[in-house]
């Protein structure tokens, strides 16, 4: 009798924290057939407001033939809830070789927690993406491959399948991902989460692997995705215990599970994500901008710089790609690449333009660059000027070159691209701020990296302080819906 009334004691207790923690449990379809489901576990409003509105989509795994909903799905909805993070558990449709079934569904997830954020009390830029086994495949492959209103802002993934190579992974994983496809080599390749990672624009994730795995082999997955991440320089923390096995989840009969969550939670305490109405900044560019020759860019870049130099009250984020042209003739445009659709889908406020290096290259300028830079930079103003925010356009020059190494000439850079920036400038009423003039003599100030054309950790945070001295000014006022001086009231 006393063991049951201990044991019906216990259960109160836990329905009653469990109560406290979770102030709404409800089930909404996930798809049009009602296949697909999302259980939603909201936190209560004074919960979630300390967590910043966080929210975390879960997938769980089972090989893309079944789910294990429960140890990798609900039973972790009273873990996050007492931390004020709402639970999204997804119910996903097994793929049966159509890879776009379960991605579409997790898409869908992610959009409708964002564009439910203010009834759930969500903030929208801080949702995440958790994934067990094939469910963590599922979600590094969304953390890597889709669109920005579906990417998710961290990514949380236990014993991942990574690799869609069945010698390397789990076998059933890429059956059932990829089907009668799984031998392309291409799709393979493609649908590799390793091989898909992108330098600044794939969310910061934990991994949480065993040493003993022996259904999905860490080296090869979990580990392949963090050696990727960190390559990339992006923000990865991996967690990797002796014993375990797979899919132990949150089975509290695991000898590491205390440790585990212990690690999991100061994880999160520690990733910061920006308010809702935090001021998006773009910074779009090449390498310079990218951060490349510094080692973890993500963290010393200029763009990174100046998130931190800017305060709170900002979002910034890393557009940059190495070796590209303002000139859509040039022999890597910008305009062309993957991140300038993210810029646009991204929406900012404001952005900030630092292009024309690699223009002064003899084969561009030589080329056709000379006459397309200015009517390129004008499709690149047109693009933003279409978006609903209609941003702040701040224009940069590019900073001294002291080397010819990739025929990048600094005197084109001076008597050609600076004054037609200059020109488009002052036509347009636009913001110009000159980065070349205070790296005249970068290279004898110990701000550059050994090649003489990218600034170095210091060069990148003079180049943010400056960048953020303009952007604490008032922005030119802008007449009848477009940038340019303000008219003077009738009276």
């Amino acid at each position: 009798m006393k063991k049951l009334l201990f044991a019906a004691a216990t259960a109160f207790a836990v329905m009653s924290a469990s109560a406290q923690s979770t102030m709404r449990k409800f089930v909404l379809p996930n798809s049009a057939d009602g296949q697909s489901e999302i259980t939603v576990y909201l936190p209560s409003p004074e919960a979630a407001a300390k967590a910043n509105g966080r929210a975390v989509v879960d997938c769980p795994g089972g090989g893309y033939t079944h789910l294990a909903m429960q140890h990798e799905g609900h039973d972790w909805a009273e873990y996050y809830n007492a931390q004020g993070i709402a639970l999204v558990v997804l119910k996903y449709r097994m793929p049966k070789g159509d890879r776009n079934i379960p991605l579409g569904d997790a898409y869908q997830a992610i959009r409708t927690v964002r564009d439910s954020a203010k009834v759930w009390n969500i903030n929208p830029r801080n949702v995440g993406i958790q994934g067990f086994s094939a469910g963590g495949h599922l979600a590094s492959a969304v953390s890597t491959h889709a669109p920005m209103d579906a990417r998710p802002d961290f990514s949380i993934l236990f014993y991942p399948v990574i690799s869609m190579n069945e010698k390397e992974s789990h076998k059933g994983s890429c059956v059932g991902f990829l089907g009668d496809a799984r031998n392309d080599e291409k799709l393979q390749h493609e649908w590799s989460s390793n091989r898909a990672v992108r330098r600044h624009m794939t969310p910061p994730a934990i991994l949480i692997l065993t040493n003993d795995d022996t259904v999905v082999p860490p080296a090869t997955n979990g580990a392949a995705y963090y050696s990727a991440m960190r390559k990339a320089g992006n923000d990865c923390t991996m967690f990797c215990y002796p014993y375990g096995g797979h899919g132990f989840g949150f089975r509290s009969n695991w000898r590491y599970h205390d440790l585990m969550l212990a690690e999991l939670t100061q994880w999160l305490n520690d990733l910061k994500m920006p308010a809702d109405t935090a001021v998006k900044v773009a910074c779009v560019g090449n390498s310079i901008t990218d951060g490349a020759g510094i080692d973890m860019a993500s963290v010393k870049g200029y763009p990174a710089t100046l998130r931190r130099l800017l305060g709170a009250g900002y979002d910034v984020k890393n557009f940059g790609v190495s070796g590209r042209t303002m000139a859509n003739s040039g022999d890597r445009p910008y305009q062309k690449e993957a991140s300038w659709r993210d810029c646009l889908d991204w929406n900012p406020d404001v952005v900030v333009i630092k292009l024309g290096t690699n223009d002064s290259k003899t084969r561009n300028w030589e080329g056709k660059a000379e006459v397309d830079f200015i009517p390129s930079l004008q499709q690149m103003m047109d693009s933003l000027k279409a978006l609903p925010k209609m941003p702040r356009v701040v224009l940069c020059t590019p900073i001294a070159a002291f080397q010819t190494e990739w025929t990048i000439r600094d005197s084109v850079i001076v008597n050609c691209i600076i004054p037609q920036l200059a020109d488009y400038a002052k036509k347009n009423n636009l913001e110009l701020v000159d980065l070349h003039t205070p790296f005249a003599e970068a290279d004898k100030q110990g701000l550059m990296t050994s090649d003489l054309i990218h600034p170095n950790a210091k060069g990148a945070a003079k180049m943010a302080e400056i960048v953020a001295d303009q952007l604490r000014k008032d922005p030119p006022a802008p007449v009848n819906g477009k940038k340019g001086k303000a008219k003077k009231s009738k009276k």
